[in-house]
């Protein structure tokens, strides 16, 4: 590909996304040629930031298996006017009902000090470190374009990364004495269990997803700055949902957090 015509699909990827998200309609079709490069999908991802102009309130982390080029996971901006708060209300989260929609349990960290923007290599206990508070919470992903998740990462991270909201649930108590690795997550779609698992099945945690999403911020020259949320994977998986679903997800058999579904 010439540069100039790789430029071009830079913009016409970014802008396709972003002008069918405004609009809340579908893109049955991929609006480019395919980024199988994580440079290149992240080169998306930027223009795509750009051209949304919306306060950025959080980064949602998902895994890449099998990794690519040693890295095992991506990112993907978590915009602030998609992030709800549960307050024991009834909460209708927004999907593209068309595209792809699904919902996943998480853990939420919330950075409380400025990472240094030029640091690029962090210990899980410098990571853990940066962070005030965890939560838990579900995510909203979601794409006007049905196959964000059958293409590839490089594809997924195009689109913001395939987030669509985020559900803040309750904060936990005395958190850095916990073991998030002992805690059985579970999410429930319309009353029935469609996954059960513990963070020991990812990776190296929680607190491995901050420090992936600070270096990595940090190479792409992205600043981050206090309390804004880092979700850090589907604990129990990725869930397809549909309009008029109903989701609770429940953290150590004592903490709830729920959703439904509505169409964007």
């Amino acid at each position: 590909m010439k540069p100039d015509s790789y430029a071009d699909n830079i913009v016409r990827i970014a802008g396709s996304f972003v002008d069918a998200r405004r609009a809340g309609r579908a893109l049955p079709d991929y609006p480019g040629d395919m980024p199988t490069a994580l440079a290149d999908a992240y080169a998306v991802q930027d223009a795509a930031i750009a051209l949304a102009d919306a306060e950025v309130a959080g980064w949602k982390v998902g895994r890449i298996n099998p990794p690519i080029d040693g890295t095992n996971r991506l990112a993907g901006p978590i915009f602030a006017d998609q992030v709800v708060t549960a307050d024991g209300t009834a909460i209708a989260m927004p999907v593209f009902a068309d595209g792809f929609a699904a919902a996943e349990s998480e853990f939420l960290l919330r950075i409380g000090a400025t990472p240094d923007p030029v640091k690029t290599s962090y210990t899980i206990e410098e990571a853990r470190r940066l962070i005030d508070a965890v939560h838990i919470g579900i995510e909203i992903a979601s794409s006007p374009f049905p196959g964000i998740n059958e293409n590839g990462p490089g594809v997924t991270i195009s689109d913001f990364g395939n987030n669509n909201g985020l559900v803040v649930g309750d904060g936990i108590a005395d958190w850095r004495e916990v073991d998030f690795d002992s805690w059985q997550v579970e999410l429930a779609i319309n009353g029935a269990q469609v996954g059960a698992a513990t963070t020991a099945t990812m990776l190296d945690g929680p607190f491995g997803a901050a420090r992936f999403l600070f270096e990595s911020m940090a190479a792409r020259r992205i600043a981050l700055r206090p309390g804004q949320w880092i979700s850090t994977g589907a604990v129990t998986g990725v869930h397809p949902v549909a309009v008029g679903d109903k989701v609770e997800a429940t953290f150590d058999g004592r903490m709830t957090i729920g959703c439904t579904i509505k169409a964007r």
